[in-house]
């Protein structure tokens, strides 16, 4: 007969290797109760029965020989795998309790209540197999969890059916394909006091980007209510990233990104104590469910628990809705980023798309194209067919036996944490989750490409596309003299490339964020009075809602996506081209209309420099100047240099750096770099004057080439004649290098050149250029072609 101490053990006489005695989930509880509680990690009280107990229960009704025999009428393909779960957990459900043990769980549970000062107090019962949370195998969801359990026989009865879930089909699936025998798993169960998330929130969290394996991230899930919504993916909740090498300084609030999710429901304990879905109310629907402290407490914690086991986590949090104190519920190993070869680089792309079907969020950067299969209900999962698209409104563990059998899957509802994204990545297909009508738009047999090589978003376009895979061997590529950098517009994609040893990024368009992150004016924002667009101010109105003022809503969405660039190669150069709209895609915007002349020829016209001091644009400009001054400031990127296009003199240059100054970003302060766009004749004929007021040029070859050789760059009458490698383009370029380095600055190369004609490189490295920036799926190809020029 077993001691009744080998039977249930507290969390506090747990550590994290007793995975065979209390499996992973219990396991890291102990542990953080003991190692982290001291470092501020919170994590309710609770206990764990053992292993011990699970084989003395099975031993004491006799069930391990019959057990046996059902599991090997299913490997010998005599039982259907739904028959023989179904009977094997009958057989645990109608066994008795040994008395050792339900004296052991009770005794556990009044000791519990005794020191909240309840009786019957709430608590969460989580099952927890011996095999699970291990480095190579999530075993996420295959068991398990029953919520605000009251009572010692409701409680007795939950761990029962923890037992039993150690059978569900699911996973009996999960561990056929991880390899573990089935005897050699038992089900530890955790007893956990109940946070109070029901009237608070909870969520998710890793301490590593989920879909680029970037390590210096943190990610966070949130929904109103009870957690189990976020997991499971029925509701689409908050997302959070915070950037983790600022986490150490407070005074730094280095959130990278904050998207509001829809939050449609939220699980709370209805009268009886069940847990139980309702909607959720507008003003639930349009706030965050984090304050912007609550989040940099929780990626602290996240940052706290990854150092201590040493290797990317994923985590569950609750917080407390009456208290606000916010706890662990779980943490267990990240399986999929932590794994992934970092040596190796592989791009998709898709050539020539079909008209876009559905967005959502990418999960993964594969693209594949196959025919659609819509599975609503896990009931009908027997008409999947292997190889399709699935298409469904949510998955659950259930699903795991078809979703190994899927080419990619598609959700309505879900976020980057929920079942279907952790359990895509985990079998390495690409899934877009939180479509919203994906089961409506879509229909069975239907040709689709589905697409996560575009960063964030992901796209179903219609057909079946090519798609072409290029796979590059990192630790291979050469070191060159002459730096070569990234050009990016779009924040979304910019963790991806973190891997590649890249010198920094040359240039980053503003003005590409400014469209797909703010889409408002912002001299709109600025003066919204004088927007007489009835739907145009709608628009805004509601794009703007939550904020404190609408200027503030450009600043925020400004910075952070911004940051997004700045975080994945710090401390290395980010230099951020302030905005270079033409008058005619800055009408395009929200509201823009009222504030844009018409020109005839808006590439010569009103950009760059000359709106930066003007009345018509100056208001919009201190918007641009204050986003950049937080996201250098408040947020930390200190790397960030900022760059100003198409400035025609000196005396130009002259007005546009007092403006700046006016708002918080002058030259030299605070290690604040100024570059010009040498774009303009102008730019390379009077290079010494520009040197004195700027620490270094960029040439943008596309403009150089159109004023150099009078030819419009659009025109299509005149493209053979459009050549940046004409002899008077690479004479501008040569003397601007010359002369710039004759006075100690800098030359950059940031036109689309290097990228398509090898050739090019060649001549920039004879001109002694100090950086070549260029297109990612561009850069392994330039970086050969680069030493291949420094080596002759």
């Amino acid at each position: 007969m077993a001691h009744p101490s080998q039977l249930v053990l507290d969390f506090t006489q747990v550590k994290r290797g007793d995975v065979g005695l209390v499996g992973g989930k219990n396991a890291s509880l102990g542990e953080m109760i003991g190692a982290l509680e001291p470092k501020g990690i919170l994590v309710p009280p609770g206990f764990a029965t053992t292993s011990e107990a699970f084989r003395m229960f099975l031993a004491e009704n006799s069930l391990d020989a019959a057990i046996a025999e059902h599991l090997e009428r299913l490997a010998d393909g005599k039982a259907a795998l739904q028959t023989v779960g179904r009977e094997v957990r009958d057989l645990i459900l109608e066994g008795d309790w040994p008395d050792e043990i339900a004296t052991a769980i009770t005794a556990r549970y009044r000791k519990l209540g005794e020191a909240s000062g309840e009786t019957d107090i709430p608590v969460a019962v989580r099952s927890s197999a011996t095999a699970e949370d291990l480095p190579d195998a999530s075993f996420a969801g295959q068991q398990e969890t029953f919520l605000n359990v009251i009572g010692e026989a409701a409680l007795l009865d939950a761990c029962k059916r923890c037992y039993a879930s150690l059978f569900t089909d699911r996973a009996i699936s999960y561990r056929q394909i991880q390899g573990f025998e089935h005897d050699q798993v038992a089900l530890s169960v955790g007893v956990q006091q109940m946070v109070r998330a029901d009237t608070g929130g909870s969520g998710v969290m890793f301490s590593i980007d989920t879909e680029s394996g970037f390590p210096d991230a943190v990610l966070i899930n949130a929904a109103w209510g009870l957690g189990e919504n976020v997991v499971q993916g029925a509701v689409d909740p908050d997302e959070y990233q915070v950037f983790k090498p600022f986490l150490d300084r407070k005074n730094l609030s280095p959130i990278l990104e904050k998207r509001l999710g829809a939050k449609a429901i939220k699980m709370i304990h209805d009268r009886d104590g069940t847990p139980r879905n309702v909607p959720t109310s507008k003003a639930e629907r349009q706030q965050f469910v984090l304050s912007d402290a609550e989040i940099l407490v929780l990626a602290r914690q996240a940052k706290i628990i990854e150092q201590h086991y040493g290797q990317p986590m994923d985590m569950e949090w609750a917080r407390d809705g009456v208290t606000r104190t916010l706890f662990i519920v779980q943490a267990r190993p990240e399986t999929v980023q932590s794994r992934a070869d970092i040596g190796t680089l592989k791009s998709y792309t898709v050539q020539d798309p079909g008209d876009v079907l559905l967005t959502g969020l990418s999960v993964g950067s594969a693209a594949v194209a196959g025919r659609v299969s819509i599975i609503e209900d896990a009931s009908d999962i027997d008409r999947f067919i292997d190889g399709s698209v699935l298409v469904t409104g949510t998955t659950d563990p259930d699903w795991v036996p078809i979703m190994k059998r899927a080419a990619a899957i598609v959700t309505d509802h879900g976020g980057r944490t929920s079942h279907a994204a952790i359990v895509s990545r985990e079998l390495g297909l690409p899934a877009i989750v939180g479509c919203g009508d994906a089961t409506h738009i879509l229909h069975d047999e239907q040709d689709v490409t589905v697409s996560c090589a575009g960063g964030e978003e992901g796209v179903v376009t219609a057909g079946l596309s090519r798609i072409s895979v290029a796979e590059e061997t990192l630790d291979a590529l050469p070191e060159t003299g002459t730096q070569v950098m990234l050009n990016l517009a779009n924040p979304s994609a910019a963790l991806r490339w973190w891997r590649l040893p890249i010198d920094g990024v040359g240039l980053a368009r503003m003005e590409f964020v400014v469209n797909g992150a703010v889409r408002i004016h912002p001299m709109a924002l600025a003066h919204f009075d004088q927007v007489t667009d009835p739907e145009a101010r709608a628009q805004i109105e509601a794009l703007t809602a939550g904020y404190r003022t609408m200027p503030e809503y450009f600043v925020d969405k400004l910075s952070r996506g911004l940051s997004r660039i700045a975080a994945f190669c710090y401390p290395k150069p980010v230099i951020v081209r302030m905005s270079d709209f033409k008058t005619n895609e800055y009408a395009d915007l929200l509201g823009g209309r009222g504030f844009e002349p018409h020109e005839e020829n808006p590439m010569l016209g009103f950009r760059g420099a000359s709106r930066y001091y003007s009345d018509q644009y100056r208001d919009g400009f201190a918007l641009e100047c204050q986003a950049i001054a937080r996201l250098r400031g408040e947020m930390g990127f200190d790397n960030v240099i900022v760059m100003i296009p198409f400035c025609r003199t000196p005396e130009e240059a002259d007005r546009v750096l007092s403006v700046m100054a006016d708002h918080g970003l002058t030259r030299g302060q605070n290690g604040l770099q100024v570059y010009v766009m040498c774009e303009i004749p102008a730019n390379v004929l009077r290079a010494e004057a520009f040197a004195e007021r700027f620490d270094g040029f960029s040439i943008g070859s596309n403009d150089l080439t159109q004023l150099t050789l009078g030819i419009d760059r659009d025109s299509d009458v005149l493209a053979p004649l459009f050549r940046e490698d004409d002899p008077a383009v690479l004479a501008m370029i040569g003397m601007v290098i010359e002369k710039a380095h004759a006075v100690g600055a800098k030359v950059g190369f940031c036109g689309q050149a290097p990228s398509n004609d090898p050739d090019y490189a060649r001549h920039l490295v004879g001109f002694g250029i100090d950086s070549i920036s260029v297109t990612p799926d561009s850069f392994v190809q330039v970086l050969r072609n680069v030493s291949k020029a420094e080596h002759r």
